[in-house]
C-alpha cells in the first residue's frame, strides 16, 4: 500500500506560474509530548546538524567550557553550522589554541567557505562544523579521554551524545539506525516527532538533570545573544533569531532537516523536507511559526523577506517567490 504523500506544500514561483514544488513532513511537540503533525512524522530521518544545540551539551555539563575558557559566543559556535567567515575561523582557531591544539586536531575535514573568497590555506578551521568538533575536543580533553579519533560510534565522546539525545527526544536510540555525517560524526536516526520532543525540552529546560537544565538555558542564551555566530551572513539561521530578538532559535540541518525552539511557548518544532531542499525547509518553518501564532507583530516586516523569499536572476531582476501551497499549515 503507498504511503499519502506529505501534506505540507512548498512552491517555487516564476512570473505567473509554478515551476517547481516541495513536500514537507513536520510535528510541534511540548514537553508533555506531541501537539500537532502533518504527514509522516513517525519515519525515521537523520537530523544532521539540527541537533547540534543539543551536542554542545556536554560541553557545559562537564565542566569543561570552563576548563577551556569558553565563552558564550564560543558556545553559539559550537552549535554552529558557520559560513566560515574570517570570524568564525579566528573564533574557532583561538579556542583551539587555549587547548594546545590546532585546526589539524579537528577531524571534521576541509571544505571553501560558504560566503567569501577562499582563503590562502583551507583547514579544517574554515568546516562549517569546526565549532562543534573544537567542543568535543574539549571536552574529551578536560575528561582525559583520547583526543584522535573522537568522530568515530565508540569513541566516548560519541557514546554519551548517543546517550543525551536519546533522553532528550524520548527515544531510545541504542540500536536506531546511524550514518557518517559530512564532517564524519554518526548522526542518528529519530523520528521528527521525538526531535520536536527533544527541541521542546531544549526550549523549557524541563529535564530532571539540575546540571542540564543549567547547561539548556546557557546554550539558549549564547544562541540568542550571538545569532551571528550560529550562521553568519545572508543565512536564514542568523537573521530569524535576529528578526525575532532571540525568542525562536532556530537550526538547520542538510537534506532539508530544520528545527525551532519556541522557549516563551514551551514549544520544538521539527520539519523534513522530502527532496532536501533547503529552501524548502525555511519557508515551511516561517509558514509553521506563523501558524502557531508565536511571531509578534513587531516582527512581522523582518519576517516577511524569510516568509516569501523573493527570487532573483543574475542580473538582480525579481523574477518569482518561494511560497507555501494555498491553504498550508491548517
Amino acid at each position: 500500500m503507498t504511503k499519502p504523500a506529505n501534506p505540507m506544500v512548498v512552491e517555487v514561483v516564476r512570473g505567473p506560474l509554478v515551476e517547481s514544488r516541495h513536500r514537507v513532513a513536520a510535528a510541534v511537540a511540548d514537553v508533555r509530548g506531541p501537539l500537532a503533525a502533518w504527514g509522516d512524522v513517525a519515519a525515521a530521518v537523520l537530523p544532521r546538524s539540527a541537533v547540534k544545540p543539543l551536542q554542545v551539551l556536554p560541553l557545559i555539563e562537564t565542566g569543561a567550557a570552563e576548563a577551556s575558557g569558553a565563552s558564550e559566543s564560543e558556545i553559539a559556535l559550537a552549535c554552529s553550522s558557520h559560513n566560515g567567515e574570517s570570524r568564525h575561523v579566528a573564533a574557532v582557531t583561538a579556542w583551539l589554541e587555549r587547548l594546545g591544539l590546532d585546526p589539524d586536531d579537528l577531524e571534521c575535514g576541509a571544505h571553501a567557505p560558504l560566503r567569501g573568497a577562499p582563503p590562502t590555506r583551507l583547514t579544517p578551521a574554515h568546516n562549517n562544523c569546526s565549532g562543534k568538533h573544537t567542543a568535543m575536543l574539549a571536552t574529551a580533553r578536560h575528561l582525559g579521554e583520547p583526543l584522535a579519533g573522537y568522530v568515530d560510534p565508540d569513541h566516548p565522546v560519541q557514546r554519551r551524545l548517543r546517550t543525551l539525545l536519546g533522553e532528550l527526544a524520548g527515544h531510545d536510540l541504542s540500536t536506531a539506525p546511524s550514518a557518517i555525517d559530512g564532517c564524519s560524526i554518526p548522526t542518528i536516526a529519530m523520528p521528527l516527532s521525538s526531535l520536536a520532543l527533544a527541541f521542546a525540552r531544549f526550549a523549557t529546560g524541563d529535564v530532571p538533570q539540575p546540571e542540564r537544565k543549567s547547561a539548556l538555558a546557557r546554550v539558549r542564551r549564547a544562541m540568542a545573544t550571538h545569532p551571528f555566530m550560529v550562521a553568519g551572513t545572508g543565512r536564514f539561521c542568523t537573521a530569524l533569531i535576529e528578526a525575532t530578538a532571540g525568542h525562536v532559535l532556530v537550526k538547520t540541518g542538510a537534506e532539508g532537516v530544520m528545527v525551532a525552539a519556541v522557549p516563551e511557548a514551551g514549544l520544538g518544532l521539527a520539519l523534513k523536507v522530502d527532496d532536501g531542499a533547503s529552501r524548502a525547509a525555511e519557508v515551511a518553518m516561517v509558514a509553521l511559526l506563523r501558524h502557531l501564532d508565536v511571531l509578534s507583530e513587531p516582527m512581522a516586516p523582518a519576517i516577511a523577506s524569510l516568509a516569501t523569499p523573493p527570487q532573483h536572476n543574475w542580473r538582480g531582476l525579481e523574477t518569482g517567490v518561494i511560497r507555501t501551497a494555498a491553504g498550508w499549515p491548517e
